[in-house]
């Protein structure tokens, strides 16, 4: 009988993991053909020789251009950046065990975006200082949040609370800094807190690229390590885990990814709030769901810039797109958590 009952949890298991495996490729397989839809389309489509051979270095008149100067680096911000949210995002979520504990409700990415609308409108100051300055801002943010929700436990309803309170303190001071602020920033401004990939220049893109690849992979080995803080501190904490210092190191992580990719791309509405969930559902239980939600974001992203650009006859900010994706979910969320008595 045991060595039944054995036999029927490693089949689980193996089921469990083939389908980890499934999504996963199949996520990124979708994000393969984004990525080359990204490169191909525009006014102008052009044959994938010609932007192979674009990609290789060769000079090919008005190809070379297009690709090397426009859709590449559009391409790499909206995949890093994708990457970047989806991560961070669904490590909040999972750290703190609610799907409104994301980055954008708690006011994380508010922190950074406020910093960085700072230094563009009033000290026009460069990318490097809008990026330093994010980074700073949001582990301020993360640092408010705690001392501000500080209480004899840990409490994740205390925190999102006092986090939704910073969020809209520091949208008022975005407001402010809008109101004050030259009238010919206030466009570059507000076309930046929408979340755009449009003007991505390669050379803004390094900062990105180096945090992700160096803080994502941090986060994906401490996988699961954050699936046993999703049980709770008790449990956690009898499991052996350093609850505090694993997330420090979360924490600090996810930080530094979101604020360099708010700092690139702006604020993209939803994306760090829908990743997650979304892969959690296609994923199923079992396994870290650190590497499907990051590719979930990169999709989003991806997908919602090329919706954005050939779906309409105006061509809108990939925020806006995900923000119609997103707002109803949130609204189905808010109703199914109240039906719950989750509120």
């Amino acid at each position: 009988m045991m060595n039944k009952s054995i036999e029927i949890i490693i089949a689980g298991r193996r089921q469990r993991r083939r389908r980890w495996i499934v999504v996963t490729t199949s996520l990124a397989a979708l994000l393969f053909v984004l990525c080359c839809a990204m490169l191909l389309l525009g006014n102008t489509i052009y044959p994938v020789k010609d932007v192979m051979l674009a990609l290789l270095g060769y000079e090919l008149k008005g190809v070379s251009f297009a690709v090397n100067s426009i859709r590449l680096p559009r391409m790499l911000a909206g995949f890093f950046a994708g990457i970047a949210f989806g991560i961070g995002g669904n490590t909040f979520q999972t750290m703190l065990r609610n799907p409104l504990a994301n980055p954008n409700v708690i006011g994380i990415t508010t922190g950074s975006s406020a910093a960085a609308v700072f230094c563009i409108v009033i000290l026009h100051t460069s990318e490097s200082i809008v990026s330093i300055a994010s980074i700073i801002a949001g582990l301020a943010t993360v640092l408010f949040i705690y001392l501000f929700s500080k209480g004899k436990s840990f409490s994740i309803g205390r925190i999102i609370l006092v986090g939704i309170g910073i969020q809209a303190m520091l949208n008022a001071a975005i407001s402010y800094i809008l109101l004050v602020g030259a009238q010919q920033d206030i466009p570059s401004a507000l076309r930046w807190l929408t979340g755009s990939l449009n003007g991505a220049q390669m050379h803004e893109l390094p900062p990105l690229v180096i945090f992700v690849v160096i803080f994502a992979p941090i986060i994906i080995l401490l996988g699961k390590h954050l699936s046993i803080l999703e049980l709770g501190e008790q449990s956690a904490t009898s499991l052996g885990l350093n609850t505090d210092k694993t997330r420090i190191i979360l924490i600090i992580s996810a930080v530094f990814i979101l604020a360099l990719a708010t700092a690139t791309t702006g604020p993209i509405a939803f994306v760090a709030f829908l990743a997650g969930p979304i892969a959690k559902r296609l994923v199923g239980v079992g396994f870290s769901n650190v590497i499907p939600a990051g590719l979930v974001g990169a999709n989003l992203v991806l997908a919602s810039d090329l919706i954005g650009q050939f779906a309409f006859d105006v061509r809108y900010p990939v925020g806006i797109i995900t923000g119609i994706i997103g707002a109803p979910y949130l609204i189905y969320l808010l109703i199914r958590m109240n039906q719950k008595g989750e509120l």
